[in-house]
């Protein structure tokens, strides 16, 4: 049995108390019907990672399922000659906290300020109906925390809803990867619902800018980027509201 149901940057700073960081990884890993895999994507868990680790704060990763989170292959094929990516991979400690992720019944949101949902084409999938996730989202947003994301990550606070029964998203400013970004890599078809399109539909105000451009967007507590390029800054806004 799963855990969910379905439901209706390097950065310079001052370093303070450590903090929790919640980052949520995805479980899937099938490209829709392309038969490629998929899974999180590589730079957009390491530099966050490293943004928040060098500021001093603690992360632990979460999944729908928990368990093992799957990387896209294609993100590491794409990120051999990035320093960060490839410490993270080195780091024995961190890929085992990723084949060993927590489920949500298995964290106690008022332990993190923070809740960050990485992308990569795997979210898409399993993220979108994850009422357990949502919750904690919820729960953190609620208690004064931050919700963040970057790229499909923002495909995480669709099952946010507040304790008014509004959806997280209504009247926020927010990006994600575009819907012409991913008519650039060919994958638009193979996504269950096009992203920009279903996060206006849920009420967001959408920001995009140039394809594969560094984006990011800040709306109160709520910090999301757009692609790959925008994962350390994403992160680094995030520090900068911790600060």
């Amino acid at each position: 049995m799963t855990s969910c149901t379905r439901s209706a940057a390097s950065v310079s700073v001052q370093h303070k108390p450590s903090m929790k960081v919640l980052l949520v990884v995805t479980n899937h890993d099938q490209l829709g019907n392309t038969g490629k895999k998929t899974g999180w994507y590589l730079p957009e868990v390491a530099h966050p990672y490293h943004v928040f680790k060098t500021a001093g704060h603690d992360i632990v990763f979460v999944s729908p399922n928990g368990g093992k989170a799957p990387m896209d292959p294609g993100s590491y094929e794409s990120s051999k000659d990035d320093l960060v990516c490839n410490n993270l991979l080195e780091d024995k400690n961190i890929m085992s906290q990723l084949d060993n992720t927590k489920s949500p019944p298995q964290v106690n949101a008022s332990d993190f300020k923070v809740i960050f949902y990485a992308g990569g084409h795997g979210p898409m999938f399993d993220l979108p109906e994850c009422a357990a996730l949502g919750k904690l989202g919820a729960q953190i947003y609620q208690s004064g925390g931050i919700v963040s994301a970057v790229c499909h990550g923002t495909v995480g606070l669709i099952p946010i809803q507040l304790d008014n029964g509004d959806c997280i998203l209504k009247g926020q400013t927010v990006t994600s990867f575009t819907n012409a970004e991913e008519a650039a890599v060919n994958l638009t078809e193979a996504m269950p619902f096009p992203l920009e399109t279903r996060l206006k539909e849920s009420g967001a105000k959408f920001v995009g800018g140039a394809n594969f451009a560094s984006n990011v967007q800040v709306s109160g507590r709520i910090v999301t980027g757009q692609n790959p390029a925008s994962a350390s800054p994403t992160a680094e806004a995030v520090i900068k509201l911790l600060s």
